[in-house]
């Protein structure tokens, strides 16, 4: 699974993989086991994932996306969640 969790004040956009979407994001909201990108940023706001039965096609996914630059990150949620919103509201 990749996730994208956008800072609260939406400079950054920070990319990861995990097989626990719902404890991941509740792991960042409350500063739990993050150090480094995430904390620093405040990525708290998810909004876009994909899910992949494999975790090598996901890590193969991450990495790909990691290497493209911010416009084309921009578009790709923009194209799924225009109004880049938070995907997670409510879940906790």
């Amino acid at each position: 699974m990749y996730t994208s969790c956008q800072a609260k004040n939406n400079v950054a956009l920070y990319i990861g993989v995990t097989s626990n979407l719902e404890r991941r994001i509740w792991e960042h909201r409350n500063n739990v086991n993050i150090d480094g990108f995430a904390s620093k940023y405040n990525c708290v706001k998810l909004v876009y994932f994909e899910e992949y039965n494999s975790i090598d096609d996901a890590i193969k996914r991450e990495k790909q996306l990691k290497a493209w630059k911010r416009e084309y990150k921009d578009a790709l949620v923009k194209k799924e969640n225009s109004t880049w919103r938070d995907l997670s509201a409510g879940w906790m």
